[in-house]
């Protein structure tokens, strides 16, 4: 306390300064319209560049919780797609409904959800490459559910803990997925060659199969883990395999797996069911 008293009166002449200044802003404010307009002015200003960067400043440390609201409503946006997608086949594929009308019985439960996460560990450079999320059992991550970025396929979950997942990615040469050109009912296998963390190639398509460099490549649907229809990448190149009766296409991915951080995983309530009655009748062999 004595320092700081001794501080006040060996800087009293600047306080007694710094006093009479303002003052003397004060009266120029009181006493001149042109002063005071002028000063009002340049207050507005300041204020307002203040106010401008504290508001930057503000939008910046809110940008996580922005992208999390925005990746939330974009996956509802895409399940809300494909639950559509879904409904039209189905009319598609009953001839009776071409003479008239009949609304899908909204009874029925669209069989996906998802769940949002992060990518808390990342790697590309490896052979054998893995993916962990910031998602767990306790949120209701279950092992071989999907997981999709908002471009494309990211992978399939492996191993669960109770906070915690690892995905196996498109960039591992376990992963497998039975995709398809976009507009074609014919499907393949994909796999990464190993060669480029864009690039994969989707063996086993048809000879017959029309399509061209730049076409779209969507997931087939034919398993339990990934609707029908979720992008995949562009065809860049194709040949043929060694049995001349099928294609092997280089596909283009549309994830770019060294940004990645927000993804979805997908939840398929039917997929337990539809596991079970598959192992079973593969055990009747």
């Amino acid at each position: 306390m004595r320092k700081l008293l001794d501080f006040l009166i060996s800087k009293r002449h600047w306080f007694l300064f710094i006093l009479l200044e303002i003052v003397s802003v004060w009266l120029i404010y009181r006493s001149n319209a042109y002063q005071r307009n002028i000063i009002f002015s340049t207050a507005n200003v300041v204020s307002g560049k203040v106010l401008s960067v504290s508001g930057n400043v503000y939008s910046y440390l809110h940008l996580k919780e922005v992208n999390k609201d925005l990746l939330e409503r974009n996956g509802e946006l895409e399940m809300e797609v494909l639950r559509l997608q879904d409904q039209l086949e189905s009319m598609m594929a009953d001839t009776i409904r071409f003479t008239g009308f009949v609304p899908v019985d909204s009874t029925d439960q669209f069989p996906y959800s998802f769940i949002t996460a992060e990518v808390v560990n990342n790697s590309v450079a490896r052979l054998f490459n893995y993916i962990t999320l910031n998602k767990g059992r306790k949120d209701g991550v279950m092992i071989d559910m999907g997981v999709v970025s908002e471009k494309g396929v990211v992978g399939i979950v492996s191993t669960v803990s109770d906070h915690y997942c690892v995905v196996l990615p498109v960039l591992n040469p376990k992963f497998r997925l039975s995709g398809k050109v976009l507009g074609s009912s014919y499907f393949g296998s994909l796999s990464w060659n190993g060669r480029s963390t864009r690039t994969a190639n989707l063996d086993e398509l048809p000879r017959h199969v029309d399509f061209q460099e730049g076409d779209t490549i969507v997931t087939s649907g034919y398993s339990a883990v990934f609707p029908e229809g979720l992008l995949v990448g562009t065809v860049s190149s194709f040949r043929k395999q060694n049995d001349d009766n099928f294609y092997s296409l280089e596909v283009d991915l549309t994830t770019d797996f060294h940004t990645l951080k927000n993804v979805k995983i997908i939840r398929n309530y039917d997929q337990a069911e539809r596991r079970k009655l598959e192992e079973e009748a593969r055990g009747n062999d």
